[in-house]
């Protein structure tokens, strides 16, 4: 990949600077972070491979060098160890928000689903002798239950996730304490 293809991945222009090669990135990234679409294999295979691409990219603008192409120089300013741990930090810290603010939706939405079990519970005991009501909250208590099924495995993967990032943010953390 070289600077060209790398300036049109993060929709930047040729002249862009460092600050908004940073800024794009970061935006990108929560725009096609791979977690967004745990719900769907297919879409996070997708975003997966975008994902992937994106940050070659950022890799690309932020060291200055190319792959694949060596008829076109790169402009950039190398960074500097310290300044690519501290941006790998960012990019972490982003990236959990955007976990994060997954994680409470979800969550939101399992308890939805339990006031759907509470409420057609209540409602089917009050209403054993009427049988279309009776019908209506065994409806609910079973679109309450597969709800609650289906949010629990994804926070549970979202919950993963966000340690995996914990755990990466300790580590540079730690690189940039050395580095100081």
């Amino acid at each position: 990949m070289d600077r060209r293809e790398a300036l049109h991945i993060l929709a930047l222009d040729d002249d862009a600077t460092l600050e908004q090669v940073k800024v794009a990135y970061r935006e990108t990234a929560q725009i096609l972070h791979p977690d967004r679409f745990a719900g769907n294999k297919k879409l996070a295979e997708r975003a997966t491979e975008q994902f992937k691409r994106l940050q070659e990219a950022y890799q690309v603008l932020c060291s200055g060098s190319t792959r694949g192409s060596r008829s076109h120089q790169s402009t950039s300013v190398p960074l500097s160890n310290a300044e690519q741990l501290r941006a790998r930090l960012a990019g972490i810290q982003a990236a959990r928000t955007q976990l994060v603010a997954q994680r409470d939706a979800l969550s939101d939405s399992r308890r939805n689903g339990a006031i759907l079990i509470a409420g057609g519970l209540v409602v089917a005991i009050l209403s054993r002798r009427l049988p279309t009501i009776m019908a209506i909250a065994v409806g609910c208590i079973i679109w309450g239950a597969v709800q609650v099924m289906t949010v629990v495995g994804n926070i549970r993967s979202l919950d993963q996730h966000i340690g995996q990032l914990s755990q990466e943010k300790k580590i540079i953390l730690a690189q940039l304490e050395e580095l100081d």
